[in-house]
């Protein structure tokens, strides 16, 4: 069990290690971090009897001496990282797409006017985004390139909230998108009697045009499937539906990735670097 254990968090590991390395983080650093998220999963989850557990108890579970879990333990709360605003700006987005008020006759998301009338930009995010000023949410727009400011008219740049001009912005929907998936493939290996739902679908020999085919397919139905059931889950949104008196404050929703990998045929592997001993 623990070596098929090890192959898997390995296998895990890889991308997350390449992005460690394309931003220059070393081993070091990175063993600083795995050791206060296990402080941190340690305290939250591995207490006894409904008790948070103690610096002893942290220390025993995770393996990691008392002085260390102590000092871990009286590090500063980590910064926002940004998901709250990641989000906010996502349900503006995704109101953008789907309410006819601020669509064309086509039901094409249209140009709205940055302003307090009717059908404004101003008027999206009061509906959209929370208590976040109008203002505020249109310069974070701005600033990832999700949408366009021109003469007092704000045009939306792409079907949903892509911020491709920020890498801090990509990495929060990074952090969010991976945290969510191994959540839930964490839960479903624990044994629960009601599993989440975890899917997906891949073929390992598709050619190019296959690839690109499957790609533009893709994306048409991924984008028609996530408006179908931004409109199913939004009715019950508190945030969106502030008359719902309903119990409960769960986050609940569904993730769609493309896959794809490179690989050298069959029998075959990329040549080593060579190097003097």
């Amino acid at each position: 069990m623990h070596e098929s254990l090890q192959q898997a968090v390995t296998k895990v590991l890889s991308p997350l290690v390449r992005l460690l390395l394309r931003h220059g983080v070393s081993h070091a650093e990175f063993v600083n971090w795995a050791k206060q998220a296990y402080v941190n999963e340690a305290s939250e989850h591995f207490g006894i009897d409904g008790k948070a557990p103690t610096t002893s108890r942290i220390a025993i579970v995770t393996g990691i001496n008392r002085k260390e879990v102590k000092r871990i333990r009286e590090l500063p709360s980590d910064v926002d990282t940004g998901v709250s605003k990641h989000n906010r700006a996502v349900r503006v987005v995704t109101g953008w797409l789907q309410d006819q008020e601020f669509q064309t006759p086509q039901g094409k998301p249209r140009a709205l006017s940055y302003g307090d009338n009717n059908g404004s930009f101003n008027q999206l995010v009061k509906r959209y985004g929370g208590d976040v000023p109008a203002r505020a949410l249109l310069d974070e727009l701005e600033r990832v390139g999700t949408v366009k400011l021109e003469g007092g008219t704000v045009s939306l740049l792409h079907q949903g909230y892509v911020p491709q001009q920020s890498e801090s912005a990509l990495l929060d929907i990074f952090a969010t998108s991976a945290t969510d998936l191994l959540t839930t493939l964490d839960y479903n290996l624990n044994g629960h009697e009601q599993r989440r739902l975890q899917m997906s679908v891949a073929y390992d020999n598709v050619t190019t045009e296959g690839r690109e085919q499957f790609r533009q397919f893709s994306a048409t139905e991924g984008l028609n499937l996530l408006r179908s059931l931004d409109a199913s889950l939004s009715q019950h949104d508190q945030g969106s539906n502030v008359d719902k008196t309903d119990e409960g404050h769960h986050r609940v929703g569904l993730g769609l990735y493309w896959i794809e990998d490179i690989e050298p045929p069959q029998g075959t592997a990329p040549p080593a670097d060579k190097e003097d001993d």
